[in-house]
């Protein structure tokens, strides 16, 4: 294309904005390091200070606390006072900076960057070979995952989403046998146990150090009606009322199997809910969501290549709400519902049963 045919606003428009995802993606990553290093949740408690007494704070090291308190300056996110050499972290940004904020603390995600930079070079390789990259290939997973879950799990679960079901907190607290699959460190299963101490619950996953994390926090809590396996969610044995599965449907290998098995596992007047990502099977339709690039950046990056590298269907993160209305369908789900939590972006949940004719 010759320099004629460009349009020259176009252009410098397009640089600038360049410009800026250099500058956020790098801010990224100190956002990383912050939360890490417990960095913003300790400024969130101090008073305009120097970076020595930041640095003595934190128990860091004071030369690299002063370089990322000048990242952090430049970029916005720190106000830094040059007559005093004073450092403040305001209090509207700690909102979406430190642990205490709950489901709106927005640095935790940025620990993903890390991970995903890790696993470029094998996802480079898939692009050229087909195939994906393994699941062992990510070994801080399962505990980024268990990190940004319980944030919502803790503020949400019990109060926020379980009642999403009508009936469900009655009948939980009547007594039932429930099944979470692909329950990672199991910490949505704990929080049930405790909160309906009358109902049965078992987590599965194919994950022996997620469940061993699973079974030390239940002996902590001590919970007697928590129980965990490893196991393939694809082969379920029993029957249960309840069947839960958050965030996990679309990084199968064989979703539609699992699908079909918690449809056999689930007794006739049971009910499945399933957690996944709020977005549209149609591109054009995730235009302008507020997470889209993040969505299809995880997808690339791990859901659709750890599910391509187990041989599987590779749904990716963005498989959206019709393919998912869709294979539950297929299943034997003719009665689903789909129910969102105010204020929640990410996530959409299904409410679904079982066909009264499918025979399962």
């Amino acid at each position: 294309m010759t320099e004629q045919a460009l349009d020259p606003v176009r252009k410098e428009q397009f640089a600038e904005r360049m410009l800026r995802v250099l500058n956020d993606s790098c801010l990224g990553y100190l956002c990383s390091l912050g939360h890490r290093t417990g960095l913003f949740d300790v400024m969130a408690g101090l008073p305009p200070s120097t970076s020595p007494q930041i640095a003595e704070a934190t128990r860091l090291d004071e030369r690299y606390v002063r370089e990322w308190l000048g990242g952090m300056t430049v970029g916005g996110f720190i106000e830094y006072d040059p007559a005093r050499g004073t450092y403040r972290l305001p209090p509207e940004h700690a909102a979406s900076l430190v642990r205490a904020a709950g489901p709106g603390n927005l640095a935790s995600f940025m620990q993903d960057l890390a991970m995903l930079g890790n696993v470029e070079d094998k996802v480079l390789d898939a692009f050229r070979r087909g195939g994906g990259v393994p699941y062992s290939a990510y070994p801080r997973f399962q505990e980024l995952q268990a990190e940004e879950t319980a944030r919502v799990y803790d503020a949400a679960l019990v109060d926020t989403i379980i009642p999403l079901v009508p009936g469900l907190p009655e009948r939980l607290s009547e007594g039932v046998n429930a099944l979470d699959i692909g329950t990672g460190q199991g910490h949505a299963v704990n929080l049930l146990a405790r909160a309906f101490p009358a109902s049965q619950f078992l987590g599965v996953d194919i994950s022996d150090t997620g469940i061993a994390a699973a079974r030390e926090e239940a002996e902590l809590l001590g919970l007697d009606n928590a129980r965990f396996v490893v196991s393939d969610s694809a082969e379920l044995a029993g029957t249960y009322d309840l069947i839960t599965a958050f965030d996990v449907i679309h990084d199968l290998a064989r979703p539609e199997r699992t699908l079909s098995a918690v449809a056999g596992a689930l007794r006739d007047d049971g009910v499945f809910m399933m957690g996944d990502i709020a977005a549209s099977s149609r591109l054009e339709e995730n235009i302008g969501h507020p997470l889209g690039p993040t969505l299809y950046t995880f997808s690339v990056f791990y859901c659709m290549t750890v599910s391509l590298g187990e041989g599987g269907a590779g749904l990716g993160t963005v498989w959206g709400t019709q393919r998912a209305l869709q294979m539950l369908g297929e299943a034997g789900f003719d009665d689903v519902e789909v129910r969102e939590v105010e204020g929640d972006i990410l996530n959409v949940y299904y409410v679904a049963r079982k066909s009264r004719n499918s025979g399962r």
